[in-house]
């Protein structure tokens, strides 16, 4: 029961006869010292640990203050992360900086909400964050819009660059945090419309803990995983996590599975450093699809079910292999720094046979191809952060430098129907067999960086503070076409990246702000796979980010933000309606307001809500698109909702809704995607204190949706009515 009360404030709790926090763990650390846990239990009552008096100082004491080891007093160890819904901080922003005092929309999903929402792919747990739309990705990625901007490289993990084309599980990951705004200073390229960073489980050395999970949905799919973690000393321990998923859905011939293993090796050889070792291998294997094609101007209605493909081609399989390795050290008093280092090595191949047109005298045309991608890359990087004071003011400044490289080797081949590829339009399709010619296109190409930042976030007064600073990037390209007219392009840019902010605080709790940030994206796309003639003398596109907002943490537990921004986009590029293809379309314009609300507003109810106003248009013609022309998928309005509620001790409900008004498949503006509804449900029962049963239900109310597209032509088509039952124990 007393476990239970600190959860629903937002804190976690481990026994221990002695404690020794990392300096260089940014969670906020309060030990409570005494003989029994009723202690602390009268102090939860008393509301003393949501907001600590005069009277019960001598109880909370600093997680660094010195312990008398043979006293016997059992230690209760109170971390201030939130294993709710609210969020306190986010690793990405590469500093202890709480999230109010960020002067940028960011939201977090914690692990709670993943698992109790039974999420577990990294596309599926977006779908509940303002301004964020996803993207098909041809069927074999995660792809998404980001404030209008499309994306399928603005990807990280425990943020170092995650750029390669595929599908990201969560059976391993903290929580996911999502920046959105241009922001180079603290990524780079790219992220024109913000960035999504997973955060990775690591080991815990103050204990042994585990976690196996199974679950198996209405369609057949069913997933296992494993979450171990075992401290070997006082200094050293591991982690692993693994799991075993097999897909399936309402589409005719979708299969697929996945493999994921991440063993995490951490070391403490000091109280003031912390080293940590990692391996991630991913397999998956799946049917790649593409939807359903148009009609008049709408999604094909009726043929939710079909396959406009073969099984014996649609076939995307990727294996992925990713080592990190972190060292992080408190140097002295408030000045501390980390190493990082990823190395990534991917294999991927996909194959597509796809509608290449819309319907017209209930016949469609078929397109296709397959493609062969092997990407090694690496990167490593360094950031030195100081928190002191000259003269009074307050300063938390933060050095880096990132370097990398990145090989990439992409073969295209393109599809031989051997009878018409114009078929009649059916329940289940007849489609002529497909083989592929010689390849079409054969391209290498290298991508190598260097970087160097700085900011400080500057507190000039009890109420005021100022964020400013400047990135520096070389990023240079080589590409080799290897198929006639056989040629060798590259380019070098180098471009100085700005970020400043500034934050009134009329209390501790409140934050008042407005920023401006800027980025740049190369004219080779964010895949850098390949640079032709024309585009080796263009300029790279350049993104503008002005936003004002209020964050206000309405108790420990509770945290509101709202936000007014303007996105402006030069230079820009967007995917040809018919071909796929990337085209130059000028100046873009995307603004709008978000407004935010996540964490327990009552004991026993936690919420995580969101809701955007937006709107985005073309602002100067082109070749590729008048002026005026509306972003693609970029709904005016987008809401979200996830609640639980606690009944008992034992049984909780979840109730989600995510709603997208009508928005343009792409930038032709010719395909309208229909607003939807859909209304997700959940039911958790806890057998024990450590077995739990759940059921998850989405679409609740079997309404028929079209969330994403590709192309005018490869428009996803939502799931309907399905239940999943998900057995978690814990050990």
């Amino acid at each position: 029961m007393l476990l239970r009360k600190i959860r629903k404030i937002g804190l976690q709790v481990r026994l221990s006869r002695n404690t020794r926090p990392l300096a260089n763990d940014y969670r906020k650390h309060v030990i409570v010292k005494g003989t029994t846990v009723n202690r602390l239990s009268s102090l939860l009552l008393a509301g003393t640990m949501l907001m600590p008096s005069a009277a019960f100082a001598e109880d909370l004491v600093p997680a660094d203050a010195a312990l008398d080891a043979e006293s016997g007093n059992t230690v209760i160890v109170v971390t201030g992360t939130a294993d709710g819904y609210r969020p306190v901080d986010a690793n990405a922003v590469k500093t202890p900086t709480p999230l109010v005092n960020v002067p940028q929309t960011i939201t977090v999903l914690t692990r709670e909400q993943l698992d109790d929402q039974g999420i577990t792919q990294l596309g599926d747990a977006l779908r509940y964050v303002p301004g964020v739309v996803l993207g098909q990705g041809e069927g074999h990625r995660d792809q998404v819009n980001l404030r209008g901007q499309n994306t399928t490289a603005d990807f990280y993990l425990d943020g170092l660059r995650d750029d390669t084309q595929y599908y990201r599980s969560l059976y391993n990951i903290e929580r996911v945090e999502v920046l959105k705004g241009a922001n180079a200073l603290l990524f780079g390229r790219g992220g024109g419309g913000g960035v999504i960073n997973r955060v990775s489980k690591t080991p815990d050395l103050t204990r042994e803990k585990g976690e196996a999970s199974a679950n198996v949905d209405s369609f057949g799919a069913f997933a296992l995983a494993a979450d171990w973690n075992q401290p070997f000393t006082e200094t050293v321990g591991a982690r692993f996590n693994g799991t075993y998923e097999e897909f399936d859905n309402h589409r005719q011939d979708f299969e697929g599975r996945f493999i994921g293993v991440n063993p995490t090796l951490a070391f403490e050889p000091g109280e003031k450093t912390r080293i940590e070792l990692s391996y991630n291998y991913d397999d998956d294997r799946r049917t790649t699809d593409r939807g359903v094609p148009s009609q008049n101007g709408k999604p094909l209605t009726g043929y939710d079910d079909t396959f406009f493909g073969r099984s014996d081609v649609n076939i995307a399989t990727v294996k992925a292999h990713i080592a990190q390795a972190r060292l992080d050290h408190e140097l002295a008093d408030g000045l501390s720094f980390n190493v990082l280092g990823q190395y990534t090595h991917t294999d991927k191949y996909y194959g597509n046979v796809f509608a290449g047109s819309a319907v017209n005298a209930n016949k469609v045309t078929l397109s296709g191809y397959t493609s062969a991608n092997v990407r090694e890359s690496w990167v490593g990087q360094t950031n030195l952060v100081w928190e002191g004071k000259t003269g009074g003011i307050g300063h938390t400044v933060l050095a880096g430098l990132e370097v990398s490289s990145q090989d990439t080797s992409s073969l295209r081949s393109d599809p031989i129907f051997a009878g018409s590829a114009t078929v009649a339009l059916a329940k289940r399709l007849t489609i002529p067999a497909v083989s592929f010619a010689a390849p079409s296109r054969s391209t290498f190409s290298r991508v190598d960086t260097w970087s160097a930042y700085f900011q400080d976030q500057i507190e000039l007064a009890s109420f005021l503070q100022v964020v400013a600073g400047v990135r520096f990037d070389e990023f240079r390209i080589s590409a080799d076409n290897r198929v006639p007219p056989v040629a060798t392009n590259s380019r070098t840019d180098r471009k100085w990246s700005p970020r400043f902010g500034v934050i009134l605080k009329p209390q501790e709790s409140v934050s008042f702000y407005g920023s401006f940030t800027r980025t740049f994206l190369p004219q080779s796309g964010d895949q850098f796979g390949s640079l032709d003639a024309t585009q080796a003398t263009l300029a790279p596109e350049q993104f503008e980010n002005l936003e004002a907002g209020v964050k206000w943490d309405v108790n420990p537990n509770l945290a509101f933000t709202a936000a007014v921004y303007q996105l402006d986009r030069e230079n820009s590029r967007f995917n040809n309606p018919a071909t796929g293809f990337p085209e130059l379309s000028g100046k873009t314009r995307a603004k709008g307001v978000e407004l935010s609300l996540a964490g327990r507003v009552l004991p026993d109810l936690q919420v995580s809500l969101g809701y955007t106003l937006q709107e985005g248009e073309v602002r100067s013609t082109t070749t590729a698109a008048p002026a005026g022309r509306k972003l693609a998928q970029l709904p005016r309005h987008q809401a979200s909702a996830w609640t639980r509620y606690d009944v008992t001790d034992k049984l909780s409900l979840g109730l989600g809704l995510t709603h997208q008004s009508k928005s343009f498949a792409t930038i032709s503006n010719s395909v309208t995607l229909p607003a939807f509804t859909r209304v997700d449900a959940a039911v958790f029962y806890d057998l024990s204190d450590r077995i739990s049963l759940q059921v998850n239900v989405e679409n609740l109310t079997d309404t028929d949706y079209f969330p994403s597209a590709h192309t005018d032509n490869n428009i996803t088509t939502g799931e309907p009515i399905n239940a999943r039952l998900t057995v978690r124990a814990k050990f």
